[in-house]
């Protein structure tokens, strides 16, 4: 592993630092505008790939979080009606998420800000600037969760 000079280190910090969150209050700017929250797009999005619906706790696999998270998200996104809960014939314990036909109709509108998103963010950039940025990001992101991974199993075996 190659260290980074302290300087180069601490630009590279405050950079991403910034990048996140001037990103994450952009699309929250950008969400407002259709009744949501960062996060409840994702949802949603998600939601509205199973036409059939998906339960709880296969929603919570998908997004890789704990499914008392998603149950406290669902709850916060309930009220603009854009999903449905049915109960599992097979399973009475358990219900399917099912989006409604308003829910599919906002889809299109989040796909479209995170389009508009990711232009303002980028930029006039080229197409070859716009691929090694990416690449960039995604090892970066590929680094960082295998470093997730390692500690969280690191605190599971302990």
């Amino acid at each position: 592993m190659v260290l980074v000079e302290s300087g180069e280190a601490m630009r590279v910090n405050r950079a991403l630092n910034k990048l996140s969150k001037l990103y994450r209050a952009a699309k929250a700017h950008k969400l407002a505008a259709l009744g949501l929250h960062p996060g409840q797009d994702v949802l949603l999005w998600i939601l509205a790939q199973e036409r059939d619906g998906i339960t709880v706790s296969q929603l919570a696999a998908r997004l890789g979080i704990e499914p008392p998270t998603v149950t406290r998200s669902l709850a916060r996104l309930e009220g603009g009606g854009w999903f449905r809960r049915e109960p599992v014939p097979a399973d009475r314990r358990q219900v399917r998420i099912v989006v409604t036909d308003a829910g599919h109709r906002l889809v299109p509108a989040i796909e479209r800000a995170w389009a508009e998103l990711a232009e303002e963010t980028l930029g006039p950039v080229d197409d070859e600037e716009r691929d090694i940025l990416l690449t960039a990001l995604e090892r970066a992101s590929d680094r960082l969760r295998g470093l997730v991974e390692d500690s969280e199993r690191v605190l599971a075996e302990e």
